[in-house]
């Protein structure tokens, strides 16, 4: 075979991907909190930078060709969105939840979805098991009555109630469950829960009715996620079940309670207590938990330590190179 001539041409070098275009429907504060730039080797499109209205944006030939989606849970990723946005293959969200994104959409369009995985699961089992300790031996009740001067007015105050030996119904046994049972289970509690359905690697009692298992506990604690069917599923019956003795905890989300109902047997002395870290309309509580000992209040701060967020940031990175390296995702959802 002739060899080529002497004086050719060199072939010209392959033609490199442009970046990933990447959809920020939000500007990632857990970055910003850490003081850490966004990752290189990505075109990010903040809107909020951009002189358009947001829905204008949306119509721009440079957001219809992002290939990928970020949400924190605020901004929901609905039909319309991926409509919108035709080249978009992932959606990356560090909520806890999944309620804001169409999963049945996705599914429909081939789109993947990386969640936070195990990033929030130890700091929110944490609070849960904080806030029933609070509740029932009444810490920021005693600390209000020290700081107001109300000790040295009025003397002692009430007597709270131990934590050790109390039944505690956990609803919701995934990965957040889990923890919070690990964790009970060390001071002597009674561990119960209540999920879709009875899970084979889980030894506790199972109830598939979540009143039955209200019936039988002292304390129920809310770690489910916010569907449909949870929607209120925990409702006045369920709250009269728990009884005069018996606190509530919620770390899920705020409508999984009927939030009106229990507020009015919270005042009524008809529940015992409550610790919650979430609501049915964030920012805003009813004003008649802040009058109240036995309530616990926390906003909606669960998931965010320091420790959390830096390995929220490195998930968040990981999976947008695994997605675009052709590998599988840190943390997927639909493979779940």
């Amino acid at each position: 075979m002739a060899s080529p001539p002497q004086n050719a041409a060199p072939p010209p070098p392959p033609r490199r991907r442009p970046p990933p275009r990447v959809l920020l429907l939000r500007q990632p504060h857990h970055f910003s909190l850490l003081d850490r730039p966004l990752p290189d080797g990505f075109h990010f499109l903040k809107p909020w930078e951009s002189p358009l209205p947001f829905d204008d944006f949306l119509s721009s030939a440079d957001a219809r060709a992002a290939e990928a989606i970020y949400t924190n849970g605020r901004d929901p990723v609905t039909a319309d969105l991926l409509r919108r946005l035709p080249e978009a293959r992932l959606v990356v969200t560090t909520s806890a939840g999944l309620n804001h994104i169409d999963l049945a959409e996705c599914r429909r369009r081939g789109v993947a979805i990386a969640c936070s995985g195990d990033a929030y699961t130890e700091d929110v089992a944490d609070l849960a098991v904080g806030l029933l300790i609070d509740v029932l031996r009444k810490l920021s009740a005693g600390d209000r009555h020290l700081t107001c001067g109300l000790w040295r007015s009025e003397g002692q105050f009430s007597l709270g109630s131990k934590l050790g030996g109390k039944r505690v119904g956990i609803v919701g046994m995934g990965r957040i469950g889990q923890e919070v049972a690990k964790r009970l289970e060390a001071f002597g509690c009674a561990i119960s829960y209540q999920s879709r359905k009875k899970k084979p690697y889980v030894s506790y009692p199972f109830y598939s009715n979540v009143h039955e298992l209200a019936a039988n506990c002292d304390a129920l604690v809310i770690c489910c996620g916010l569907t449909e069917q949870t929607h209120h599923m925990i409702n006045r019956e369920v709250l009269l079940a728990l009884g005069k003795e018996g606190v509530i905890v919620n770390i899920g989300r705020g409508s999984i309670i009927d939030e009106k109902e229990m507020v009015q047997l919270l005042v009524q002395g008809e529940l015992g207590g409550a610790g919650l870290d979430v609501f049915e309309n964030e920012p805003s509580v009813p004003e008649e938990l802040l009058a109240l000992d036995n309530v616990v209040l926390s906003p909606h701060r669960a998931v965010y330590t320091p420790e959390t967020l830096t390995d929220l940031c490195d998930l968040v990175v990981g999976n947008l190179e695994a997605f675009f390296s052709n590998k599988p995702l840190l943390s997927s959802v639909l493979d779940e």
